[in-house]
């Protein structure tokens, strides 16, 4: 296990672009942090930098007590599993997970060894004297996971190794990577693009976003304090609902004045006070999670809106709402649910609403 410390890592190609700007962190030994973002945010050529697949064009990359910046792959110590299962069709289970000991020259004893913990772990011991093109989806990817497993590296890299899974196998397989990493205490870094697995098996969360950070935080803490618009957006499904009008004093408070005359009452914290008050009479952006506003009767202070879509999905029904040209979604239990058409007054909670500046982005908590 080791330790991963990052000093404001770069990367620039040849023509120009800007792949990973000033990435500066640390993962922590025997911690799982997960590297989210959109496509080409970045992502992968960090943790290819990391493994020493993609050369680093400034700052330095420590493993451990060793800084690896010009060390090659196969001396850093570390074992990635990639999205493609990447396994020797002419061999067995049990070959492919001791294949890479094998190279390295280890004994037979111990490459048998390594290999019946790791298929032990991974319930692959009835596999092991299959070939991959007897395997399911589920098992190859497992069959991946062992092979890095075998290695006892100081810090695995996963890159998305769950993508080519249906649904119901990545939910299984997500639990099974978890339940690796409580039992072994290695140090692993994650990447997708899945905000669900993110929040998931994250213990801290490294956004990105067009190659560089957005915000580090544990998954509730993301999730809560949203440092920008891009993480408030991004992680949290269905994604916030933004509301954007004037703010205008309101007897001990504020509001939010937006169209067909919806005006949105705004009590921020005694310590956010000031920094609303600073965009009176100017645009504001207000932020609420699905599961923060509800159905209500009509009253001073409750939102009008239009049923646009009804999506129950079993435990929970999400209503799609107009308001005012915003697009509103609205998380609710399964029962007396409007229909598409229906006007309904919406309710909110103030204690969890996020204000943004819309020009910068920034959270006003931040």
């Amino acid at each position: 296990m080791a330790k991963v410390t990052l000093d404001r890592l770069r990367k620039v190609y040849p023509n120009g672009f800007v792949g990973v700007d000033d990435a500066t962190f640390e993962i922590g030994d025997g911690e799982l942090l997960v590297l989210v973002g959109p496509s080409g945010c970045g992502k992968s050529t960090l943790l290819r930098m990391i493994a020493g697949l993609e050369t680093i064009t400034s700052g330095q990359l420590g493993i451990g007590d060793r800084i690896v910046n010009d060390v090659a792959p196969k001396d850093r110590d570390i074992a990635m599993v990639f999205q493609s299962y990447a396994l020797y069709p002419h061999m067995t289970v049990a070959e492919n997970l001791g294949f890479g000991l094998k190279l390295r020259g280890a004994p037979k004893d111990e490459v048998a060894r390594r290999v019946r913990e790791s298929a032990r772990m991974l319930e692959l011991e009835p596999l092991l004297d299959r070939k991959p093109a007897a395997l399911s989806g589920g098992q190859r990817q497992r069959v991946a996971l062992g092979r890095a497993l075998v290695r006892q590296p100081q810090v695995f890299l996963l890159d998305e190794p769950l993508s080519n899974l249906d649904a119901k196998l990545r939910a299984s397989t997500r639990v099974e990577i978890a339940r690796l990493h409580r039992t072994l205490g290695t140090t692993m870094i994650y990447v997708t693009h899945d905000q669900v697995e993110a929040m998931t098996l994250g213990q801290r969360i490294v956004v990105l976003d067009k190659g560089r950070i957005q915000q580090i935080d544990t998954p509730m803490a993301l999730y809560n304090r949203p440092a920008n618009l891009f993480v408030a957006t991004f992680l949290g499904s269905p994604k916030m609902n933004l509301l954007q009008g004037v703010l205008a004093e309101r007897g001990d408070g504020f509001s939010l004045r937006i169209a067909d005359d919806n005006e949105l009452p705004l009590h921020p914290e005694p310590d956010l006070r000031e920094r609303v008050r600073a965009h009176l009479g100017k645009p504001l952006t207000v932020g609420l999670r699905p599961e923060d506003l509800s159905l209500a009767a009509p009253a001073p202070g409750h939102l009008q809106a239009r049923v646009d879509t009804v999506e129950p999905v079993g435990n929970e029904a999400f209503l799609n709402l107009d308001c005012g040209g915003s697009e509103l979604v609205v998380r609710l239990p399964p029962r007396d649910l409007p229909r598409p058409g229906d006007v309904v007054h919406l309710g909110h909670n103030p204690e969890h609403m996020h204000y943004f500046d819309p020009e910068r982005g920034g959270s006003l908590r931040a």
